[in-house]
């Protein structure tokens, strides 16, 4: 059995410092007060079995907690009185410095906690450490000096969770979708150079990494940037190619029709283009932020973004190649391809490319083709999204954070001073989010007893938590000058505003978004009803309750003239947060709190059998009710031998749901060269480990493995809630799933 000590670190259970305590704490009161030398044995392996119960490693604190429900338990209450003293008296002396043991666990890399905190972040690399300290800072100060204390405790009780904190010191917004198109054809300053209009599309490319690397560091979150932003630079690139062809034809005095010239011009016009799109692919793998990841960045595929035909055609061949080359991969450390975690693609369906006979179908089955392979890209239905989104077809933000429709243009104009503002077209690049709230739902219903009364008395409470930590979030931001991120907020990321002035202006009228997050809607259902929320007669009660959501973000935007949205969070670490509090408020209760994880968002549970298609068509309702941003999936095994059904999937996505991918597994192992899917199974101590099938490596530092957390691919391991999830995935399409006869894979 191991437990989690306050530093972080993992260390191994040792039962007599629990007799230790508690003997020390029986010694303090009246022989007639005090427990038998048996009651404190009892204590102490009633402790120890719970640890092999919940099959996850303990922290401190929940040991402690344990010890005195026993001792209460057993009427020692004089005991208990004397054990609680000494644990608060402990309690304040480490408040007094409480991030030393933290930093230090950090360096000599023991913190467990942290280590599995992020899957795209190393833990033992010096940069991501020098991350992490600083965060430690943060979270510290953040909590004792920046947050009420009423915050605070809801956060420390998983009754709420305050997102990003480790940033929050720091005048730091979350997420954006970067403009692109007004850098590179306006110009842009980049660490006090200006970089000015690209005269190539290779050249665009690489002034696009160097941007995104630059946004990367200047924020917390994940940006988008689209690739039609970079197809003008295509046709730069085939003027200045021709030229070069005819001069050279001039000079040597050979001539050739001008359809060999045509000829030579696109095949280097296709050179130029794989060339640009190998800079981005392998700039973004191999750029570290000065956060110690790479860029967290997403590329928006979308054809009818593009201004003319011309540059449509331009855009579906930078398309095509992005897509060949992520269904190739690059090679890890022993040269075998693998997939990278970034960039994440998204794929726009329309009527161009989703039916057979549509000039872009090619590029779909390629796109597919993609997904059995590599994971991405992700899907947009435009029919959907138009339907949802007043007609707009824009990419997310990150993983999953969508913006709310325009309306600062049409109140406010150029607020941000864009080189690329047109007047009466809806902005959405340089727009941002703030940052999110999350609430969790699974505790609102819990807290309740189960009474339908008290639950929406105490979901209106908690959202009013919510509303005053997402206004402490906004008001941090206020007063920001923009000098902190000139990348950002002078040279045309998010705005082009001048030197000393504040953001302020871009925080209201909709400009920028904040998030009011939600977790664990399954589970609240659950409780609340006895029925899955896929369950006809829970289902009503599951919309109700997100679309209490949305009245509450209604009315908080009627207030303060910010666009406050619902948003399915998408939980990495938290999800493991909320299920251990959970457990320690009220126990194991089946199907409710006996998981080391909660359901992220709206989604079907996990172990839930369902077919794709039914999967995908019934959280279509509630991605309508998350407008701040929602994402559905379904877990398929290796379809590479199947595109058909894959390409089958995709058509129900375009006409059902409007943003949705599919899970597949992409694994190696270094010591035996397998690549097929890496196991989870339990070690000695109930842990969930990584294990290959083939030669039964467990060492994670000689194990690719790739899968998709909450919306992105991570690929540094995750924590034992999360890896219990990934673990009890159900296929929703395959041999043995339940879906129509015809989408089985043969």
């Amino acid at each position: 059995m191991k437990i989690i000590k306050r530093s972080g670190s993992e260390v191994e259970f040792d039962i007599s410092k629990i007799l230790t305590a508690i003997n020390k704490a029986n010694r303090e009161v009246e022989e007639v007060d005090r427990l038998t030398t048996e009651q404190i044995h009892e204590i102490a392996n009633y402790i120890e079995n719970q640890g092999k119960v919940n099959k996850r490693a303990l922290s401190v604190e929940e040991i402690q907690d344990l010890v005195e429900e026993q001792i209460m338990d057993k009427k020692a209450f004089k005991v208990a009185r004397t054990y609680i003293t000494y644990r608060y008296r402990r309690a304040l002396v480490r408040k007094s410095n409480s991030t030393d043991q933290q930093i230090l666990s950090l360096i000599e890399c023991n913190n467990e906690e942290v280590k599995q905190e992020n899957s795209n972040k190393n833990s033992t690399v010096n940069s991501v450490q020098r991350d992490y300290m600083a965060g430690e800072v943060s979270k510290d100060i953040t909590k004792r000096f920046l947050l009420p204390e009423e915050i605070v405790q809801a956060h420390e009780a998983g009754i709420i969770h305050f997102h990003d904190a480790d940033y929050f010191a720091q005048h730091m917004h979350n997420c954006d979708l970067v403009n692109l198109e007004d850098m590179l054809q306006n110009g842009t300053v980049i660490s006090g150079t200006k970089v000015e209009k690209p005269h190539s599309f290779s050249t665009a490319c690489n002034v696009a990494t160097q941007i995104v690397a630059q946004v990367a560091s200047s924020q917390y979150g994940g940006q988008s940037i689209s690739l039609t932003h970079l197809a003008p630079f295509v046709d730069v690139s085939r003027k200045a190619i021709r030229k070069e062809v005819e001069e050279t034809l001039e000079e040597t005095g050979v001539t050739m029709t001008e359809d060999q010239i045509q000829h030579t011009v696109e095949k280097r016009v296709r050179a130029e283009i794989k060339k640009g799109v190998q800079t981005i692919q392998y700039q973004v793998v191999t750029l570290m932020t000065t956060n110690g990841q790479s860029p967290f960045v997403t590329v928006f595929m979308y054809l009818d973004e593009a201004k003319n035909e011309q540059e449509k055609a331009d855009l579906a061949i930078i398309i095509e190649e992005a897509l060949k080359q992520r269904i190739q991969g690059v090679k890890n450390e022993a040269g075998v391809w693998i997939t990278p975690a970034f960039p994440k693609l998204i794929y726009v369906l329309d009527e161009d490319n989703i039916h057979e006979d549509s000039k872009y179908y090619y590029l779909t089955e390629l796109a597919a083709k993609c997904t059995a392979k590599r994971m991405v890209p992700d899907y947009i239905s435009a029919k959907v999204m138009r339907q949802l989104k007043e007609g707009d077809i824009y990419t997310c933000m990150g993983c999953r954070s969508f913006l709310t429709v325009d309306r600062c243009s049409e109140v406010k104009g150029n607020v941000a001073n864009a080189g690329n503002y047109q007047e009466g077209k809806h902005k959405y690049y340089g727009r941002f989010n703030q940052g999110v709230v999350t609430i969790n739902l699974v505790d609102a219903a819990l807290s309740s007893g189960g009474d339908f009364e008290a639950f929406w008395k105490i979901l209106d409470e908690r959202l009013q938590l919510c509303y005053r930590a997402l206004m402490i979030r906004h008001n941090r931001l206020k007063g920001t000058v923009s000098d902190v991120a000139p990348i950002l907020w002078q040279h045309g990321a998010l705005a082009r505003l001048k030197k000393g002035e504040t953001i302020d202006k871009l925080l209201f009228n909709g400009y920028s978004t904040i998030s009011l997050g939600y977790a664990g809607l399954h589970e609240c259902c659950y409780y609340m009803t006895g029925k899955p929320h896929t369950d006809p007669a829970a289902t009503p009660f599951a919309l109700e309750v997100m679309q209490r959501l949305n009245d509450a973000c209604k009315a908080w935007k009627a207030k303060e003239n910010i666009d406050f949205s619902v948003y399915g969070t998408p939980l990495e670490s938290t999800t493991y947060k909320f299920a251990k509090c959970l457990q320690q408020r009220f126990g194991k209760i089946e199907g409710v709190t006996d998981k080391n994880y909660i359901t992220n968002s709206y989604h079907v549970h996990v172990t839930e059998p369902i077919d794709a298609f039914d999967k995908l068509t019934f959280e279509s309702q509630f991605q309508k009710l998350s407008p701040g941003g929602a994402i559905s999936y379904v877990e398929v095994p290796n379809m590479q031998g199947n595109i058909p059904a894959v390409m089958t999937v995709i058509r129900h996505i375009y006409e059902n749901i409007m943003y949705a991918e599919l899970n597949t597994k992409s694994d190696y192992c270094q010591c035996c060269g397998y690549d097929g899917e890496i196991s989870i199974v339990e070690d000695a101590d109930g842990k969930l480990v990584w294990e290959c099938p083939n030669c039964g490596n467990r060492d994670q530092n000689k194990l690719n493995v790739a899968r998709r957390t909450c919306g992105y691919i991570g690929s540094q391991f995750w924590n034992q809630g999360r890896t219990q999830e990934i673990k009890e995935r159900v296929l929703h399409l395959g041999n043995k799933t339940i879906c129509p006869e015809e989408f089985a894979v043969k």
